[in-house]
């Protein structure tokens, strides 16, 4: 019996005694002992996939670690999001929906799953700001991921209020944790910030680490950088691991450098990628996947797949990154990731190969694939209503400045701002706006002239304003940068002067704050559709029986959707996703309600309708 089939083997018993609710206190370990991860004294050998406990609904949660088991994995290792638990100064939430961290990792645990948590501060993972509260940028004194006191005074606050929730989860206490990583990706932005002093980045790095002892974290902790960052992306005697690491001979050559031994471990192998918007969809073969994934079973390496399971940037949560041909680069809705699990949680090609290479090493048949969650098809929905979003604005009441506020100034984190300003005289030239972020459509007296575009390097347009003519622009946040050097220029909405043949427009600007964290009430405004004009759709469907639906948005532009509440997220008809995932845990029998915000509205829709499957390759406009 070769190590790995040994090790699977022990994993099979240590498992009944790790979560046994009667095992005796103290019984339980993890440690990592001349080279090897040692589980209640037992080697064992991690096979991990990453899910993270936003994406998926919570009434999805055990299911999705049934699929896990069935895939034949041993761990979990999820992110933690600092800014989807403290969404304002002083406000947190670990309880409420999604948010309850605990319960996903004891559900974890009693699917028979260990738990790598990965608590930044910093995750990156697609996410908007990489997991940071994005009223941090609020505070002048505050720079982000750095040896700032402002900055390490807010990751106390947040650890300490993490580890009340989990540190009796840890396996120390009888929990599902065994591993907790320091940052991450360090020495990828060590790498990008040559500008500040290799002493500082050190400083900070080292700081974390002790936040997270002081806080109460015992079990060993771990790094994670590509092997050609090890150097500034490690820590003295703490266990460095790979990502997207596929040769063998050289991941432990680089472990050894600088924790000779290992055990070795690929904390990220990609069996998938992320996606943006106006790009094609990213594709791995599943024999690509199978065939690097063996090679890990070979050879005895620790390994988490990211993602496994990738699910749904829901709400305004997904990230961006950006390029030397795009400012920005916003990801899509969908956090499929072409992930061994989809999206809706199925058991893909991919999923079914995987799952046969890693029967052929266990010595154990693997448990069942759980029945998947039924599909629905929707009743064509009319809609009851529809408002004119500028007739609905009016309800809001303007902030008023002698210049454009940012979002942040605004004291709003996300959505939209839509920016008026009324002209005297008449003016026509270019209109520059060089600070957009991120999208924007651009009205006179109510009639669209034409969108700006942070993620095409469309900043200009002409403009003819007459006299008391009226200029409007709609800007929309598309998610903040969550990777690279840019992190720390992460306001929204227009942070530069908005200029017209050169010439700064200042005065009498109007701002119109719309988070739209919330569905919007049509209250008493008047029914109206105009083409062109941004609109609220409004209707009421009912259903018989739930399931889950692919709501087809390719027939619409750009903007927004709620049902029964919940923010499903952006949807954009340049593709390459043209459906948004709705779980059907989130539907009722009898009467369910949707609203829409169509900014675009270039063809004014009458129905929704929905897709049997989803569509994430659709790329119409690059």
């Amino acid at each position: 019996m070769n190590l790995l089939r040994k090790s699977l083997v022990l994993f099979s018993f240590v498992t009944l005694m790790t979560f046994n609710v009667s095992a005796q206190e103290n019984k339980q370990s993890f440690e990592i002992i001349e080279g090897e991860f040692l589980l209640n004294g037992y080697p064992i050998t991690i096979h991990s996939g990453e899910m993270h406990y936003p994406r998926i609904p919570k009434e999805y949660w055990r299911q999705r670690f049934m699929m896990m088991k069935a895939l034949g994995l041993n761990a979990v290792a999820t992110c933690v999001f600092w800014n989807y638990h403290n969404t304002a100064p002083g406000v947190w939430d670990f309880e409420t929906g999604n948010r309850n961290l605990a319960e996903y990792i004891r559900t974890a645990g009693e699917e028979g799953l260990l738990v790598i948590l990965r608590p930044g501060p910093y995750v990156c993972a697609e996410w908007e700001f990489g997991g940071y509260p994005w009223w941090l940028q609020q505070n002048k004194e505050l720079v982000v991921r750095t040896n700032n006191q402002p900055f390490l005074d807010s990751c106390q606050q947040y650890y300490s209020r993490l580890a009340d929730q989990v540190k009796d989860l840890q396996i120390t206490k009888n929990g599902p944790i065994i591993l907790v990583q320091i940052e991450n990706e360090f020495g990828s932005y060590v790498d990008q910030r040559e500008d500040i002093p290799l002493s500082e980045h050190r400083d900070y790095y080292q700081a974390i680490q002790q936040m997270l002892l002081d806080v109460g974290f015992k079990v060993p902790f771990f790094t994670s950088d590509a092997t050609s960052l090890f150097q500034n992306g490690s820590l003295p005697q703490v266990l460095p691991t790979a990502n997207g690491e596929g040769d063998i001979s050289n991941l432990k050559k680089c472990i050894d450098t600088y924790y000779p031994g290992g055990p070795y471990m690929v904390a990220e192998y990609y069996p998938g990628w992320l996606d943006h918007w106006g790009e094609d969809f990213v594709t791995v073969s599943p024999e690509e996947s199978v065939g690097q994934v063996r090679k890990y079973l070979e050879n005895g390496v620790s390994f988490n797949i990211y993602m496994v399971h990738g699910g749904t940037n829901f709400g305004f949560t997904s990230g961006a990154n950006y390029n030397s041909e795009s400012d920005i680069q916003p990801d899509l809705t969908s956090y499929d990731y072409d992930a061994p699990i989809s999206e809706a949680g199925w058991a893909t090609s991919k999923y079914l190969l995987l799952r046969q290479e890693y029967q052929r090493f266990s010595q154990e048949p693997l448990p069942d694939i759980p029945i998947p969650i039924p599909v629905i098809n929707l009743p064509s929905v009319q809609f009851n209503k529809t408002v004119d979003f500028f007739d609905w604005k009016n309800r809001i009441s303007p902030v008023k400045a002698n210049n454009p506020l940012c979002f942040e100034d605004l004291n709003q984190g996300s959505g939209y701002v839509l920016y008026s300003r009324q002209f005297t005289q008449p003016i026509q030239g270019t209109l520059e706006i060089s600070g957009l972020r991120d999208y924007a459509l651009v009205y006179v007296n109510g009639e669209k002239i034409g969108e700006l575009n942070r993620m095409m390097n469309i900043y200009t347009i002409l403009v003819d304003i007459p006299s008391n003519g009226t200029l409007e622009i709609l800007v929309e946040n598309m998610g903040r940068i969550n990777y690279g050097a840019e992190i720390v220029h992460n306001k929204k909405g227009i942070i530069s002067p908005v200029t017209i043949n050169d010439v700064e427009i200042t005065d009498n600007w109007e701002m119109y704050p719309i988070p739209m964290n919330t569905p919007p009430d049509p209250g008493k405004s008047t029914e109206s559709n105009t083409p062109g004009k941004p609109a609220f759709y409004f209707a009421r469907f009912d259903l018989q029986q739930t399931g889950d639906v692919f709501l087809d948005m390719s027939h619409w532009g750009k903007g927004i959707v709620f049902v029964n509440g919940h923010h499903l997220g952006r949807y954009w008809n340049i593709g390459p996703q043209q459906t948004l995932y709705l779980p059907g845990c989130w539907l009722k029998e009898h009467e369910n309600e949707v609203v829409i915000f169509e900014q675009q509205n270039d063809t004014p829709q009458k129905e929704l309708l929905s897709s049997p499957v989803p569509m994430l390759k659709d790329l119409r406009k690059k």
